[in-house]
């Protein structure tokens, strides 16, 4: 009879000492991998906001479809212009640099040649997954919500916005569930989006992540 409470007691305690660990550890894996994710999926969001800003260089405003988003990575081309020579520094030194370039560029010292530029190559690296752009990271195809237009200020200027977004829920997918209401309410208070979300379509904020 002793030896059978002894084991009861035994198995009690480790199994308390089990429960004590995994409470101390549960939320320390969640922060590990939280963060591991909203790495990842930040770095994302830059590469969209990236593009985005590209593609309005070219076009004057930004778009809410990923299709032509990423038909213009592949396919899209930057106007560059070229100088072909320079300028004698002993003029240089005379009337300076840019008053230099200009005379020279009039006596045919410089040319100018515009050149076509591969949009993917001037703005991400060799062999870079464009087509994954679309695609939050840590799920099963789930696509980062975008949209574009125009907003105006209060100072009645007409501002072009564009957004893209994935909320937590999605994000953190898996985890310990309370944890995840916890952090979403956290930062909705502070960043008002339950999410990673960069630029907005209500308001002129310059494109700027929630995380920064």
């Amino acid at each position: 009879m002793k030896t059978a409470i002894q084991i009861v007691l035994a198995v009690a305690i480790i199994a308390l000492g089990y429960l004590l660990y995994e409470s101390i550890m549960n939320p320390i894996r969640f922060v590990r991998e939280r963060e591991r994710r909203e790495d990842v999926t930040i770095q994302k969001l830059k590469d969209i906001r990236t593009a985005q800003i590209a593609f309005k260089s070219e076009h004057d405003r930004y778009t809410g479809d990923f299709d032509t988003l990423i038909t213009f990575l592949k396919s899209g081309t930057f106007s560059v212009v070229k100088a072909i020579g320079s300028a004698p520094d002993s003029l240089i030194e005379v009337v300076g640099k840019k008053e230099a370039e200009m005379i020279a560029l009039k006596q045919g010292l410089i040319q100018r040649d515009t050149i076509q530029i591969s949009v993917i190559d001037s703005l991400f690296y060799a062999g870079y997954p464009v087509d994954s752009l679309r695609y939050v990271p840590f799920t099963e195809g789930y696509q980062f919500e975008m949209g574009a237009g125009e907003i105006q200020t209060g100072s009645k200027v007409k501002v072009r916005v564009f957004e893209a977004k994935v909320p937590y829920d999605i994000l953190l997918a898996g985890l310990d569930p309370q944890l995840i209401i916890n952090y979403k309410e956290e930062r909705e208070k502070i960043t008002g989006y339950p999410g990673l979300k960069v630029g907005s379509l209500v308001e002129a904020t310059n494109n700027a992540g929630n995380w920064e």
